[in-house]
């Protein structure tokens, strides 16, 4: 199979994710404005997405998979496929009965953990009482999102991209439907998004059953728990989700700490930074997320080949397009910070201050997504090889440095300090995950790369130089009067920028093909 091809499938359809997360963002922001009842949703809606990230799509994806792919590949060597339905439905049910009993006990100490997680809403009785409602609502789609990612880890297996990809859409269509048919029923209106949370989790699993089923490693859930935590590759799974747990635990700890900081900051400033984290995820997503996406099982199986040059070149490929695409992306969000701002959000009671918070969010976020897309790229090299305690001390080691960095950042910069210092410590953890497959010599790089650095810089120059000049000729609060003007300035700048680009790139030699070669076998 064509990685590329992959990779592409993936990223169109997190394209078609983000756009429609987009279009989400844009009718909360239109709908809500950045207020205190925003800033109470954002927050309500973190506690269950760490959670999601723990047990789910973060620790439990990264020990499931390398071991799915170690007994699939023993399951083809030795003619038994019952290992692989043993194991899938063991997983689905210790998963099952775990998030379950986590979901009802985070539900029954919502205050507590809200008041953890943003302590300055606590200023407003009214505003906490509304971010504790939302998160007993919304704990719930923590058991339903992490069936999806067990789903979603046996599909990736199998090579059935398409339909976890494009799980994420339903999520946003069901948040669109809430914001604009459900608001009138409640009281106050924003309780509707976290009924919108819900029925997108329950669609994002219904999708998934029928591709399971055609394959024929539809899970079933079970009451025996005994048998499941005792299996010997569920085990596997826990010892190694223990280091996983720890790790992505330790990047969310830096968002609850960043969560709360912004709650002691001007009223909005949550509303920002979750905004301008919506506009820095998009190519994250559609990036890195594709990327890693492809790249973890496919570096499995390498490992459990032992075809230790392929993974390596697999490594490679995935950083040459990383740095290929990345570095654009990074120059149009820093340039077209308040213009993409302006698009997306201002509309309806999201004002020109607010695109001014949220654009200086933007910037620091922009300047950190080389290293926020590489760490997605060079991750699965060390969960391939069942190795997740590296990467988790360096994780600790960025919590560390960025929390020391918001101690100088915020007070020059406020909110957007946050971002800048999330920005640089994602930089540091990418550096650190590549210094540490190169000593492990699981990564050796290919030929050429200074000149291919070269090759991009010279177009990502040019590029630049585009949006330097073209960017402050318009006013582009005062277009909010002819918004379709607007629309087609900013959609038609970005176009040029990426042709300038594209074509700089053919004209000093980079070619498609290159991308092209490299498949798994």
């Amino acid at each position: 199979m064509n990685l590329l091809r992959a990779a592409a499938t993936v990223s169109g359809l997190t394209l078609l994710s983000r756009i429609t997360g987009l279009i989400r963002e844009n009718l909360v922001a239109a709908i809500f404005g950045a207020s205190a009842h925003t800033d109470a949703f954002f927050v309500a809606f973190r506690l269950p997405n760490l959670l999601r990230r723990m047990f789910a799509e973060g620790a439990f994806s990264q020990a499931f998979v390398p071991i799915l792919a170690d007994v699939r590949e023993r399951t083809e060597r030795e003619g038994d496929p019952g290992q692989i339905r043993l194991l899938v439905d063991r997983v689905a049910t210790a998963l099952f009965w775990t998030v379950l009993l986590v979901s009802i006990l985070g539900a029954a100490a919502a205050p507590a953990l809200v008041w953890l997680m943003a302590s300055g809403l606590a200023r407003d009785p009214a505003t906490f009482e509304v971010a504790t409602t939302l998160t007993r609502w919304m704990f719930p789609y923590i058991l339903f999102v992490s069936m999806v990612a067990l789903s979603a880890g046996i599909l990736n297996t199998w090579r059935r991209f398409m339909v976890p990809a494009f799980a994420p859409v339903l999520l946003n269509l069901c948040f669109i439907g809430a914001a604009l048919l459900l608001t009138p029923w409640f009281d106050p209106p924003i309780y509707a998004l976290g009924a919108g949370v819900v029925l997108g989790g329950i669609a994002q699993l219904a999708i998934q059953i029928p591709a399971l089923h055609r394959i024929g490693v539809l899970p079933r859930i079970g009451f025996g728990l005994r048998a499941a935590f005792t299996d010997p590759d569920t085990r596997r799974i826990l010892k190694l989700m223990g280091p996983a747990v720890l790790a992505v635990s330790v990047a969310q700890l830096s968002l609850i700490i960043n969560t709360h900081i912004a709650s002691r900051l001007a009223e909005g400033s949550v509303s920002w930074v979750s905004f301008g984290d919506r506009l820095m995820e998009f190519p994250t997503a559609l990036l890195g997320v594709a990327l890693g996406t492809v790249l973890l099982p496919s570096l499995s199986r390498a490992r459990a080949e032992n075809a230790t040059e392929r993974y390596s070149q697999m490594l490679d490929w995935g950083l040459r397009l990383s740095v290929m695409l990345a570095i654009p992306c990074m120059i149009g969000l820093a340039t077209l910070a308040e213009p993409l701002t302006a698009l997306l959000f201002h509309y309806g009671r999201f004002t020109a201050d607010d695109v001014e918070m949220t654009r200086r969010a933007v910037l620091g976020y922009s300047l950190g997504l080389l290293g926020l897309i590489a760490v997605k790229v060079l991750a699965p090299g060390f969960y391939a090889h069942l190795d997740v305690r590296t990467p988790v001390k360096i994780a600790i080691a960025v919590l560390v440095m960025t929390q020391m960095m918001n101690i100088a950042f915020v007070p020059l910069f406020a909110h957007a300090g946050l971002a800048l210092s999330i920005s640089v410590g994602a930089t540091l953890n990418a550096l650190m995950l590549l210094i540490g497959l190169r000593r492990r010599r699981s990564y050796v790089p290919q030929p050429g790369w200074l000149r291919f650095g070269l090759q991009v810089g010279v177009a990502a120059a040019a590029m630049a130089a585009l949006l330097l000049w073209v960017e402050p000729r318009f006013d582009w609060i005062a277009l909010q009067a002819t918004p379709f003007r607007r629309i087609g300035l900013v959609l038609g700048l970005v176009a040029a920028a990426a042709a300038v680009y594209l074509g700089t790139l053919l004209a000093v030699g980079i070619r498609p093909r290159q991308f092209l070669r490299r498949e798994d076998n």
